[in-house]
């Protein structure tokens, strides 16, 4: 997973992931999340992509409330991403959104659009 999520880093203009000690912790805590959601001891294969987008996203976050996302072109960052069949596009011909505000909501929709996926791995504890 750590590998998929170097790429999706990359891929994003992202540089420098695969050597902080940050994304091993990010990393870890996404994976705490899914499986405390969904009550089982693993991730779930189908839920690793969503592990992965999470975790791009928790990384994210995690570097622009620290002032450390340099290099990152906030203009080229967020303009689209399809995920299987779904397309989400982001402030394309609007021109009222901020470069940041696109990263926001590209950071909102990687660590939360997808939730409603765990529900098909959930398992009821009593």
């Amino acid at each position: 997973m750590r590998e998929q999520v170097i790429a999706m880093l990359t891929a994003l203009g992202v540089t420098g992931a695969a050597d902080d000690p940050l994304l091993d912790m990010v990393i870890t805590n996404v994976q705490w999340r899914i499986k405390n959601l969904t009550n089982l001891q693993e991730v779930p294969e189908g839920l690793e992509s969503m592990a992965v987008s999470m975790a791009v996203g928790e990384y994210l976050n995690m570097k622009k409330a620290n002032g450390q996302l340099e290099g990152f072109d906030l203009e080229a960052a967020v303009k689209q991403i399809q995920e299987g069949d779904t397309n989400t596009v982001f402030a394309v011909g609007d021109g009222n959104s901020t470069p940041e505000q696109r990263l926001d909501s590209l950071i909102n929709f990687l660590t939360n659009g997808r939730m409603d996926e765990i529900y098909r791995y959930r398992k009821l504890v009593w």
